[in-house]
């Protein structure tokens, strides 16, 4: 109620007439789920570069794509994304444990009194270690590394001086570092290590063969904020995808329905929340034909909210001890980023194809245009090589049968607009339900898809010819209002991508 005026004088007042302008919301925000070295387990967080991902996650590891998908995220153009980490144990960031040998003592305690642990950069499959036993407590060790490599240090204490263990080892060997495991009561006799070899290998602990993931880990609980069902709580995550569900199939630890089960989870989470698309990914070492089969006919997935890509891509193999160097993975992660670079360059409505990919060497197999005649149709964007063009992305279709929803760039410009409006009209609940504030939806909304229709996105001349926003009495009539509800209805005119490119050509005769 207006102020009451009892004094006479002169009254200032505020008064917000003014437009209300609806902001749009961020279109390129991905979320990853996989198997890494280190860090929280189930919980999605926050990255902003491959750096802050290497400090909280780690690096690269064998048998798991996460990593090689995260860095191809950044190096394609993605900025902001999450990261939820699956199976293993919570580390809270501290680096993962080593392969190690414990090199046992003699005396009676029988305590392990040396951890030897493979330098950085050296492959450990195949390591020995042996301890001969010396004069006067004295004892010798032997490494014998992988190629033939081979390392002695005689006469070693344990006792200080230039003959000491640690000392001459970890300054001398190229191959392994000691470290003491202090047992108090023991005498220097007692701690010296007992002769015998010791195998220095690197265990499959850190590859996904190992690593006991199961769809339900992957689906996770809202509740407690994990796996999938997790980033309900993240609004700001506008792409889902999750590589190491197919290192986990070569592995053998998933089955193919098991493979379903995540990316059938991935999906549902994309409709539900209705403002995302989740990436898929095909599994491995298939051919066109069969992937057409698999899609079809095993997967078989029908959805606006999802998008498949074939095939996979080769890139640099960065692991640690890798034999070879390249790797061959997903091309989700590297989908993701070139979404991202497409809309901060181009905009969401721009469909994300006809782009390079940055960082791939090569692909498995280099589709002709017959083959990807026969997947293009039923939703699997294919990645091709061009004669001096690169290798890019040429297709950007989702996964419906439904016509309306068959291209990506639709879906996710529907998801821009619908979330933009969302939160941009906040203030109008529990407003007055008048044609003051009908007035006032019209005005704001129109604003909005006025800058939308000018950026490209939208088809039409005009604004009119691009969109409408009704809200007056005939779509909220008295019986709506006693509900406490506001109905406005919006129809746009999205742009569609140019996906075939005709030229009609015919011999012209100019007239004599």
């Amino acid at each position: 109620m207006a102020t009451s005026y009892l004094t006479p004088g002169v009254y200032v007042e505020e008064v917000d007439r003014g437009t209300k302008p609806i902001e749009g919301v961020g279109t390129a925000v991905a979320a990853f789920l996989g198997v890494a070295e280190k860090g929280p387990v189930g919980k999605a967080t926050m990255i902003a570069n491959w750096t802050q991902y290497v400090d909280v996650f780690g690096g690269f590891i064998p048998g798991a794509y996460l990593a090689h998908a995260v860095f191809g995220y950044f190096n394609n153009g993605g900025g902001l994304c999450y990261v939820v980490r699956i199976g293993g144990e919570d580390t809270g960031g501290a680096a993962a444990p080593q392969p190690i040998a414990e090199i046992s003592a003699k005396g009676a305690q029988g305590t392990a009194t040396i951890r030897a642990l493979p330098k950085p950069d050296v492959n450990a499959d195949g390591l020995t270690i042996e301890v001969t036993a010396g004069d006067d407590d004295s004892f010798t060790i032997s490494v014998k590394g992988f190629g033939g490599a081979e390392e002695k240090f005689e006469g070693l204490t344990l006792g200080k001086g230039a003959k000491n263990a640690f000392d001459v080892v970890n300054k001398q060997s190229t191959l392994v570092q000691l470290e003491e495991v202090k047992v108090a009561g023991l005498s220097l006799a007692d701690r010296a290590p007992a002769p015998g070899t010791y195998p220095l290998a690197l265990p499959s602990a850190t590859t996904t063969a190992v690593v006991p993931v199961t769809p339900s880990q992957y689906q996770g609980d809202v509740t407690e904020r994990s796996g999938i069902d997790g980033l309900e709580a993240v609004e700001e995550i506008t792409m889902v995808l999750a590589p190491d569900i197919m290192a986990a199939y070569q592995a053998g630890v998933l089955d193919m329905d098991g493979v379903k089960a995540v990316q059938l989870a991935m999906i549902a989470h994309c409709e539900r929340m209705g403002d995302r698309v989740a990436i898929i990914d095909t599994p491995p070492d298939l051919n066109a034909q069969q992937v057409k089969e698999w899609r079809m006919n095993t997967a078989g997935y029908d959805s606006k909210y999802a998008a498949m890509y074939y095939p996979w891509v080769t890139v640099a193999d960065a692991t640690p001890n890798a034999k070879s160097t390249t790797i061959t993975l997903p091309p989700s992660g590297h989908i993701a980023g070139i979404w991202a670079r497409n809309d901060n360059e181009r905009g969401v409505h721009k469909a994300p194809a006809n782009e390079v990919i940055r960082g791939v060497i090569s692909l498995p197999i280099n589709l002709t245009g017959a083959e990807q005649s026969v997947l293009n149709p039923n939703g699997v964007n294919c990645l091709r090589v061009f004669a001096g063009r690169g290798i890019r992305v040429w297709g950007a279709r989702t996964l419906s049968s439904d016509p309306s929803w068959r291209y990506l760039n639709v879906r996710r410009l529907f998801n821009f607009v619908e979330k933009s409006i969302e939160g941009g009209t906040q203030w109008a609940v529990f407003e007055p339900n008048d044609s003051m504030l009908w007035a006032k939806m019209r005005r704001d909304i129109g604003a909005f898809l006025r800058v939308v229709w000018r950026s490209g996105a939208l088809f039409g001349d005009t604004p009119e010819q691009a969109f409408f926003v009704k809200c007056d009495a005939e779509n909220n009539p008295q019986e709506t209002r006693d509900l406490g509800q506001l109905i406005v209805d919006i129809g746009i005119a999205p742009v569609k991508p140019a996906e075939f490119v005709i030229f009609r050509i015919s011999q012209y005769a100019p007239e004599a």
